[in-house]
């Protein structure tokens, strides 16, 4: 049966002498050490107790080695667990509890608070910092002999999780095939070959840097530039050896702010493609101007990696996602009834395909909720089909804020003000924000005498709610609207905040 995501790393790292990391302090990680260095790696796994099927939780910085840490994990069979790096440990108390991990891999300074967690839940913690450095290394034997556990194509590689708008989180289970698949899709409609470098600045605790950049960089034998963070000037200077750049929304504002941004500087450029968040079309008019590229806007979910794209040659039309990615059927939906409705028409989308992933962590009955009887998965998100097959993103059913391009659930943020003394109720919603796609706003009422201010709340806030989570700005209102049912009507509130950050650029 062999390790079906591993082998094919495996393969495709056949020029050992070939580089696949450049970090921004200019160390080269071949893919000849790649090989030797996970091997001895998942071996460390392996004499730390881990066993095909344990879980391993990661809350890292983004570092070379805490990228090996994945394929190690693979090669060891285990199912790896990304968690945010701004998770606080209120929230990390859930992930952890769920989850249950074999293993937990921390940053040095955050050991003592998470290992309280995992010993409560059977697991233990090793540690590893942005340099490194940390206990989970020691005594590594790089190049060691290791023999890969045997994972076929529907056993678990990766536990993802995404909140629920009910406010308990969700473990989207990805299998080695959902990963594998998704990432040959993407090779071959994107053209990625061994002579691309992609310019990685997304973190690897998410969908999109750990499966889409980092998966379609290995499994083509491709190089990256591997930066720690968002930096413009720096991937401005790296457009001149690089060939592509993916991110999100926010880098593509940013970017055009350089004054730098031209057509001669991105010459060399031949893919810029955008994620994780709707890219506002005049981003995308905009950036075609200063460069002479259209921007590849593609969607996605964490349940299913990539589901369409716009083509890599013909038309990327602004305030599309594209085409659906081939083997990914896509159909548009009356959310109720299920019907399936006609071009053009506005309904739930719903995806089926060899990307779609296995089911939420024990959670037969939400699982069992989300996928129509013929396998087509719910995806929540509302868009149409055009007359020339393109799929437009119109909306989400379950008012999910995306920021940054991290998804953020107001339940979560609304439970936590409503908990602040003086505090009656609060409503939080995205509205357009230009430089965040959308911006994570607080409308809250207060009870008759309180003085509760928008310093206090974000105050109230601060190691509650990872910081992306927290509000960009709150808004004291009497009462909130509502209709007759009672239920809050966001969509007013949309309209009536919804320029609020238009000039703050």
């Amino acid at each position: 049966m062999g390790n079906h995501m591993f082998d094919a790393i495996r393969a495709a790292a056949s020029r050992r002498e070939a580089p696949f990391i450049v970090t921004t302090e200019g160390q080269t990680w071949t893919y000849g050490k790649l090989l030797d260095f996970t091997a001895g790696l998942a071996q460390r796994l392996v004499d730390l107790g881990v066993s095909p099927g344990d879980r391993v939780a990661v809350q890292v910085e983004k570092s070379p080695e805490a990228l090996m840490l994945y394929v190690a994990c693979l090669r060891a069979g285990a199912i790896y667990l990304p968690l945010n790096t701004g998770y606080t440990l209120a929230e990390l108390d859930y992930f952890i509890g769920d989850a249950e991990p074999r293993l937990v891999v921390a940053t040095p300074k955050a050991r003592a608070g998470i290992a309280q967690l995992a010993e409560r839940h059977g697991g233990r913690v090793e540690t590893l910092d942005e340099t490194g450095g940390g206990s989970l290394l020691e005594g590594l034997t790089v190049g060691t002999d290791f023999s890969d556990a045997e994972r076929g194509p529907d056993d678990l590689a990766a536990i993802l999780y995404t909140s629920g708008t009910t406010g308990r989180s969700k473990g989207a289970m990805l299998s080695h095939d959902n990963l594998l698949s998704n990432a040959r899709t993407l090779i071959d409609y994107w053209q990625f070959s061994a002579a691309d470098r992609l310019i990685h600045a997304l973190p690897i605790f998410h969908t999109h840097g750990l499966f889409v950049a980092s998966n379609v960089t290995m499994l083509s034998g491709a190089s990256m530039d591997f930066l720690g963070k968002f930096e413009p000037a720096r991937i401005m200077a790296l457009m001149d050896t690089a060939t592509c750049l993916m991110g999100v929304p926010t880098f593509y504002t940013r970017l055009l702010q350089e004054s730098a941004l031209t057509e001669e500087k991105t010459a060399g450029m031949r893919l810029f493609i955008s994620g994780s968040a709707p890219l506002l079309a005049d981003t995308h008019r905009a950036f075609s101007e200063r460069t002479g590229k259209a921007i590849l806007e593609r969607y996605g979910m964490t349940e299913t990696n990539m589901n369409t794209s716009n083509p890599y040659e013909g038309k990327r039309i602004a305030g599309t996602v594209g085409h659906p990615l081939p083997g990914v059927a896509l159909r548009i939906c009356d959310p109720e009834s299920g019907a399936v409705l006609g071009q053009g028409e506005i309904g739930m989308i719903e995806v089926k395909g060899p990307n779609v992933f296995k089911g939420y962590w024990r959670m037969p009955e939400k699982t069992a909720s989300e996928f129509r009887d013929d396998g087509f998965f719910i995806t929540g998100d509302l868009g149409k089909i055009d007359d020339e097959g393109y799929v437009h993103i119109v909306g989400r059913g379950k008012d999910l804020v995306i920021s940054g391009g991290y998804n953020v659930y107001p339940k979560e943020i609304e439970t936590e003000i409503d908990q602040i003394a003086g505090v009656v109720e609060s409503a939080v919603i995205g509205v357009p924000h230009p430089d965040f796609g959308e911006g994570v706003t607080a409308i809250v009422v207060r009870s008759a005498d309180a003085a509760v201010s928008e310093s206090d709340i974000m105050s109230a806030l601060t190691g509650r709610l990872a910081r992306y989570k927290q509000p960009k700005s709150v808004h004291f209102v009497a009462d909130l609207p509502r209709n007759t049912m009672g239920k809050v009507q966001k969509n007013v509130l949309r309209q009536t905040y919804g320029h609020i950050y238009e000039n703050q650029a």
